[in-house]
């Protein structure tokens, strides 16, 4: 059966774990090697022969058998399938892979004759502790999927857009356990809808995905549709069982093993992505923890000096990749009011600008100390726990308020929302208070987004450092 790339990058993720504990099991062996050997002797069992060879001696054996035992897995379906598998199937494609790897560990001892520096002890053990070890990780990825699985808010939101029997012979025809890893969340029929009433569902749902199952449909009665989640920065997965002519620039993937055309104008899922997502897990964690310690206890206590009667901490409802909301935190540095004075400001001030997005230099509502906050960018620093929580990323286009997007005239503007927002930009380092046109601020987002790699991330996180430290553009 083919598998989809995200399923393919989970087994790949798996294989890597896999072979992680594989070695975990050859240095938990190596340390109680010395206790079995003194129960084994005492039991006149095994002799006191090779007390000397350790875990080092077995490293040319260890980089071969530490790659192949999850590759010899995957050839037998280990990782297809968690939630229907049994314990007994599982055994059954360890013993087969254990035959594999030890034939080939076997031809290698007997070739490059190892057999006198072989641990055999070392050897034995930590295949039975091996065994332990990755049918405890099966174990809990199984109830982490079935958590999942019965979570309705951790599944995928997705929108079909097709006639009622095409969405049930589609269904139909996907097994059951790639149904239960995502929600309809609506049903679109083109025949009775308009694309202006699709558009409002896009925004209204926040969906990442939009499955289209026509029926004898041409491709171009759909083309409306398509350039409506393409401009929105929302993956079109169209049911490529009709595909007759070949469509410019398109990507196959599969969904449980039914073939799929999808045209993305993200960046599509690889492992550079799920490398960002650890930097960003394990820098926004360290400077976390070192700010907190330095920086936030004197940070609450002038702020508590400079604007008594408020919060230490700026709550607000932003939009989050595909328009989903979440709760960003800033420190305060308005006033406790601000927000009921906003309309007054516009009204009063005016806006630096131009779109639906609020900008002034010379905010009254920013007290003395939230001034000092702003200029230095310290007033972001607890952005780091919507980072570790995953609802935004170091570097990607910033979030904005609900009600400012709620204002978006052009469907290229929601496209910025097709990634998870970030604490700094191309916007953020490109001098942002010179840049007065939200279109321009809006070309730079997609600019990254069209663009992205980790070379790309990396060097904006290098050129935000100076542009804090000489607080460019910083108001």
């Amino acid at each position: 059966m083919a598998q989809g790339r995200k399923e393919a990058l989970s087994v790949q993720a798996l294989q890597f774990v896999d072979a992680t504990l594989v070695y975990a099991a050859f240095v938990i062996s190596a340390a109680i090697r010395d206790d079995l050997l003194w129960i084994l002797d005492k039991w006149e069992v095994w002799k006191r022969g090779d007390n000397t060879i350790g875990l080092t001696e077995m490293m040319p054996l260890l980089f071969v058998i530490i790659p192949l035992t999850p590759i010899a897995l995957e050839a037998f379906g280990f990782y297809r399938h968690p939630l229907r598998k049994r314990l007994r199937d599982s055994l059954i494609q360890m013993a087969k892979s254990l035959i594999i790897v030890g034939v080939v560990v076997g031809a290698l001892v007997v070739f490059f004759k190892l057999g006198d520096i072989t641990p055999r002890l070392t050897l034995g053990a930590a295949v039975p502790i091996a065994i332990c070890l990755v049918l405890m990780r099966e174990r809990l990825v199984r109830i982490f999927v079935l958590h999942s699985v019965r979570v309705e808010d951790a599944k995928e939101a997705v929108i079909y857009v097709g006639s009622q029997e095409s969405i049930k012979e589609f269904e139909a025809s996907l097994p059951s356990d790639v149904l239960t890893e995502y929600k309809v969340v609506a049903h679109y029929q083109p025949s009775e809808g308009t694309p202006e009433e699709f558009t409002s569902l896009l925004k209204r749902e926040s969906v990442a995905r939009v499955i289209f199952a026509p029926r004898q449909t041409e491709f171009g009665k759909l083309a409306e549709l398509v350039e409506i989640c393409e401009l929105q920065g929302v993956e079109a997965w169209i049911s490529a069982d009709f595909i007759q002519t070949q469509v410019a620039r398109p990507d196959f993937d599969s969904m449980g093993g039914k073939p799929m055309l999808v045209l993305r104008s993200t960046p599509e899922l690889s492992w550079a992505l799920w490398v960002k997502g650890m930097i960003d897990f394990l820098v926004s964690a360290v400077v976390l923890s070192a700010s907190i310690v330095l920086i936030w206890w004197w940070v609450a206590l002038f702020i508590k000096i400079g604007s008594p009667g408020g919060p230490v901490f700026f709550r607000q409802k932003r939009a989050g990749r595909y328009g989903k909301p979440f709760n960003m935190w800033k420190f305060r540095t308005m006033h406790p009011d601000a927000e009921a004075q906003l309309d007054g400001i516009k009204e009063s001030e005016g806006n630096e600008m131009s779109g639906p997005v609020f900008k002034l230099e010379n905010d009254p509502r920013v007290f003395g100390f939230g001034n000092f906050l702003r200029r230095t960018s310290i007033d972001e620093l607890p952005q780091l726990l919507n980072v570790l929580r995953g609802a935004m990323s170091l570097v990607g286009p910033r979030p904005l308020p609900l009600y400012e997007v709620e204002q978006f005239t052009k469907s290229e503007h929601r496209r910025r929302l097709s990634v998870k927002p970030g604490i700094t930009c191309l916007w953020q380092v490109s001098g942002r208070n010179k840049i007065t046109s939200f279109d321009e601020w809006v070309r730079l987002d997609l600019e990254y987004i069209d663009n992205w790699s980790l070379g790309l991330d990396l060097r904006i996180l290098l050129k935000t450092v100076p542009a804090v430290l000489i607080r460019k553009g910083s108001k």
